[in-house]
């Protein structure tokens, strides 16, 4: 393969005066553009023919690791397959020619898809009513979190400042609560990784607005003492927030307001199928119990984005449900905990794994069993990509040293969670056996292994 089509940027690939287009011709006469909107000196495009475009983003392309063309075992992100279903119904024509400021009357059909979305969503979560606003799952915390102050600022109760949040919570939880101007408490986990109920029974006064929880936790466990914890919580004037990024597993099996949660946003693009790597696209509805739906940014002048949010992923989210269906839909959950356990099951042995229960859609291993060899979580996830799979997620959560988190979706076959085992099973062999190689790694993608340091340091933004 020609490296030149392959591994340089377009710039380098430019030469003055080649082009890969043509205008039509000019039927409306010369204008002149005003002086102050005019640039100063030509935009640094690339001049290059169409085939030259054509071919360097095709092989580009093929740099991209997809859930299409792999297999994706990332932690607390519920990586699932998109049908493809989704994305026809999201492009029809229908959907795609409507404009937000067009007369209601026009898109019926439209307003109809989210009304009956929040509908479903209210079904499945246990919620009284949902806004469809939220772009992302942090978007929708920060929602949930406005709703929530807002309720205690209603009642005149202005003394709640404080939000508590576990110590293995995603890092998104105390970020929105900074954001939306309230203090952040944590909380620890007990020896089991659950909340430690006595510890949070310390924290709990009448300055407390709400507690944020995870459920199953960042651990990939149930946390069994939701009942006694939404009783405290509620008791002392506070409400219940539930954080729906690991909700796949939950699908089914039980619902975050029969739990006794309040508020709660659900991420469509994870739990609903709707693809979100590379930072988008994303909807994070918000849902509440019932008496907080006044509150709500779609009733009041209260607002976090225009219309009704991010209508595609809406529109892939609802043909999601309707494709699966009630009877179905019931068994993401279920499959989701069985392959995890699967894989769990499969590696403890030659994995370090501090919780050895039960786990739900997702668990993490503390690195490798055998820590003589010197090769850590970074070291196998790098090896992981020589073998063609996405590396999980490490480091996190902070909890263990070297964090190495899994999450199978439903939509996985057994043939490759096999796979995926076996190479795990590898890495471990060769972290004993040829050390070195691991660590080196990896070995056969365009790119090397990077110092990640000194790239976050030392940015390079522009081509010259």
């Amino acid at each position: 393969m020609n490296s030149k089509l392959y591994g340089n940027l377009i710039f380098e690939l430019s030469h003055p005066g080649r082009k890969g287009y043509g205008l039509p011709a000019n039927h409306f006469g010369n204008y002149q553009v005003p002086g102050e909107i005019c640039r100063a000196q030509d935009a640094q495009l690339p001049e290059c023919d169409e085939l030259t475009v054509v071919r360097h983003y095709t092989n580009m392309s093929g740099n991209n690791f997809g859930v299409d063309n792999g297999f994706y075992p990332l932690g607390s992100c519920t990586m699932k397959y998109n049908p493809k279903v989704n994305e026809e119904m999201a492009a029809h024509h229908m959907f795609t020619s409507l404009h937000p400021l067009q007369p209601e009357e026009t898109c019926k059909g439209a307003l109809q898809l989210c009304d009956e979305l929040k509908k479903m969503l209210c079904t499945i979560s246990g919620m009284d009513d949902f806004t469809l606003n939220p772009f992302a799952g942090a978007h929708g915390e920060l929602t949930g979190l406005m709703v929530i102050r807002r309720y205690h600022e209603s009642r005149g109760d202005t003394k709640r400042t404080k939000v508590i949040v576990p110590d293995s919570a995603h890092g998104t939880n105390p970020a929105s609560a900074a954001v939306c101007g309230l203090d952040v408490v944590e909380v620890k986990s007990n020896a089991d990784g659950l909340v430690d109920v006595e510890h949070l029974r310390t924290l709990l006064d009448d300055t407390v607005a709400a507690m944020m929880m995870t459920n199953p936790n960042t651990l990939g466990l149930f946390e069994t003492d939701i009942p006694e914890i939404t009783k405290m919580v509620h008791e002392c004037g506070a409400l219940m927030y539930y954080d729906g990024a690991n909700l796949n597993p939950m699908l089914g099996v039980c619902r975050p307001g029969d739990m006794g949660f309040d508020v709660m946003h659900i991420n469509l693009h994870k739990t609903f199928s709707t693809p979100h790597g590379g930072g988008g696209p994303g909807a994070g509805p918000v849902g509440v119990r019932k008496g907080l739906g006044n509150l709500l940014p779609d009733q009041t002048s209260f607002s976090v984005g225009p219309y009704h949010g991010n209508f595609g992923v809406l529109v892939r989210a609802y043909t999601y449900i309707l494709s699966l269906g009630k009877e179905n839909l019931r068994n993401v959950g279920p499959m989701a905990t069985l392959n995890a356990n699967y894989i769990r099951q499969s590696l403890k042995d030659v994995y370090e794994l501090p919780h050895d229960r039960m786990a739900m859609h997702e668990f993490v291993f503390n690195g490798l069993a055998d820590k003589s060899t010197g090769v850590t979580t970074m070291d196998v996830a790098k090896r992981l990509l020589d073998y063609g799979y996405h590396a999980p997620t490490i480091y996190f959560p902070l909890l263990f040293h070297e964090s190495l988190m899994i999450e199978p979706t439903e939509s996985e076959s057994k043939e490759t969670i096999d796979g995926f085992i076996k190479a795990m099973r590898n890495i471990a062999i060769e972290a004993k056996t040829t050390p070195q190689d691991v660590k080196s790694s990896p070995h056969d993608t365009p790119i090397r292994r990077v110092d990640d340091v000194l790239a976050a340091k030392q940015m390079v933004l522009t081509f010259k």
